[in-house]
């Protein structure tokens, strides 16, 4: 008895074993078949949907839209002007930051009007920045890029000026209230130029930050054109970011009078934003923990996606860390790499909201199509959105990503450049108007545009009052403001193209920002670079 149990004992082992080895091996030959048949649909993928590392053909219209938009940042330039290519444009605001001994004669006027909003006008330079970062090779293929660079540079030269200290910085020059009881050109402006700064008292978490992530996107553009000039950008975005994350507070708290023009609805983007352009720049990865694990919990809104806007950085940074996500980055933790997952997935709700057959397609649009939130310059939500469409979309195929699922409903990257496409068409002439909204463009575009520089002759002798008689002329302006983005169209999809209509027809310097990017990224079609060093 005890010797066949013994037996049995043996021969149930033996069983056992034999068992396990079986399921051992069943094991084995499913994961080779998965292995084998991911392996073919990588192939497969490789073969059909790949995009090429070099650019593509050109799409002519895109080409021709994209070399007029640069145009609006030269109407826009103040300062001594060099090489200037724009006849009724000339030297202006050669004095401004002169009363604290500063030379902020540089930058960008923001839009019709003669001021230097420093919040927006860092903004453009970030956009500016990533468009060159992500398309240069497009841009340089239609002779646009040198274009782009002095752009940027005109705009970085007046921030480093503006930031004569670590913890200070001039954030607005000229009075909104003097220069709008004046109608002038900037050639001849009489106006007081009063200037603004925030500091360790009166803090700008938001502004410090917007330009810390334009000086730290534009270091990594000058980089191998520049190294001295972008390892000079670096050192103030660091200091800037610095600032802004110690001494937090609103600038719209700190300093009331600039809620009028560009309020401030919170800092927290500005400062996932700033860090994150900043882990791109150094690869330090104390700035990627601090948009992660640190400030994402706080900051991100997480599964809650909003409109890319100057005000609004959220979508573009869900975009902008996704990047890391798609191309990968080494040395990061479990929790920092779940974080990570997070702004991936609540990028992936705001692309599933853009396309408009989706199940949780965004309501907000018109009945063509159009991205529309707001009455005010409503062109730039749709033209931000579908910038970050396309960038997504390359993200999507230079990693071989074939699928954007949204509840259910499969999308491919084409789907995402479809509607960017769609976006830039109507801009450019396909809407109920059958007008381009880009000044310059086409044969229909807005003859009353709402701009100094573009409506008053440029051999006219008029002061702060009387030129207002241009201001409410019934002629077309006499200088077309070539490459302005005007506002852009009623929910119902109509336009008054009429000077007073600063609503629908007033350009902005951001704008263009956007829709220079948008063009960029679909003039042609290559893969995107998977880093920025």
């Amino acid at each position: 008895m005890e010797e066949r149990a013994e037996q049995a004992a043996q021969k149930g082992s033996k069983t056992e074993r034999w068992c396990w080895r079986l399921i051992l091996l069943v094991t084995v030959a499913l994961v080779a078949t998965m292995a084998a048949l991911t392996l073919l649909k990588y192939l497969k993928h490789s073969n059909s949907s790949r995009v090429s590392g070099r650019p593509g053909p050109i799409v002519q219209k895109y080409s021709e839209a994209l070399q007029l938009s640069m145009q609006f940042f030269d109407i826009q330039k103040s300062g001594k002007l060099v090489d200037n290519p724009i006849p009724w444009r000339g030297d202006s605001g050669l004095r401004d930051g002169s009363e604290e001994d500063l030379d902020l004669s540089k930058g960008l006027y923001d839009a019709g009007d003669l001021i230097k909003f420093g919040f927006p006008m860092a903004f453009t330079a970030t956009v500016l920045s990533w468009a060159i970062l992500e398309y240069g090779d497009q841009m340089k293929a239609v002779k646009q890029l040198d274009h782009a660079h002095d752009s940027l540079k005109w705009i970085a030269d007046y921030l480093i000026n503006a930031h004569p200290s670590p913890n200070e910085l001039y954030i607005q020059v000229g009075d909104p209230d003097l220069d709008h009881k004046c109608w002038q050109r900037p050639e001849v402006m009489t106006e007081e130029r009063p200037l603004i700064q925030i500091n360790t008292s009166f803090p700008g978490t938001d502004v410090a930050a917007e330009t810390a992530a334009a000086m730290a996107s534009a270091s990594l553009v000058f980089r191998k054109i520049n190294s001295s000039y972008s390892k000079l950008l670096l050192m103030h975005a660091q200091q800037l970011f610095a600032f802004a994350d110690t001494y937090r507070g609103s600038y719209s708290v700190s300093i009331p009078q600039v809620q009028i023009y560009y309020n401030s609805t919170g800092y927290g983007d500005e400062l996932l934003w700033a860090a994150t352009w900043l882990y791109h720049a150094t690869g330090d990865l104390t700035y990627f923990k601090y948009a992660t694990e640190q400030n994402g919990p706080a900051f991100a809104n997480w599964g809650s996606p909003s409109w890319f806007s100057w005000d609004d950085k959220h979508a573009a940074t869900q975009v902008l860390l996704s990047r890391i996500s798609f191309f990968g980055t080494k040395d990061i933790s479990f929790a920092e790499n779940m974080d990570l997952q997070k702004y991936r997935e609540t990028a992936e709700v705001f692309m599933c909201g853009l396309l408009p057959d989706s199940p949780t397609a965004t309501s907000s649009r018109t009945a063509s199509g159009l991205i529309w939130v707001i009455k005010w310059n409503c062109l730039q939500h749709a033209v931000a959105s579908a910038f970050l469409a396309v960038l997504y979309s390359d993200y999507m195929l230079t990693s071989q990503t074939e699928v954007l699922y949204c509840d259910g409903k499969s999308y491919k990257p084409t789907d995402l450049r479809n509607f960017a496409i769609s976006q830039v068409d109507y801009v450019l002439g396909r809407n109920p108007m059958e007008m381009s909204y880009l000044v310059g463009y086409g044969s229909k575009y807005p003859q009353y545009v709402h701009h100094r520089g573009s409506s008053i002759p440029a051999d006219a002798r008029t002061g702060c009052q009387d030129g207002f008689k241009w201001l409410n002329s019934s002629n077309p302006n006499p200088n077309v403001a070539v490459g302005a983005l005007v506002g852009g169209p009623f929910l119902n999809e109509t336009y008054i193209d009429n000077r007073n209509n600063s609503m629908q027809g007033e350009p902005s310097t951001y704008n263009s920002a956007l829709i220079v990017a948008l063009l960029s990224g679909l003039v042609t079609s290559s893969s995107v670079a998977k880093t920025f060093s």
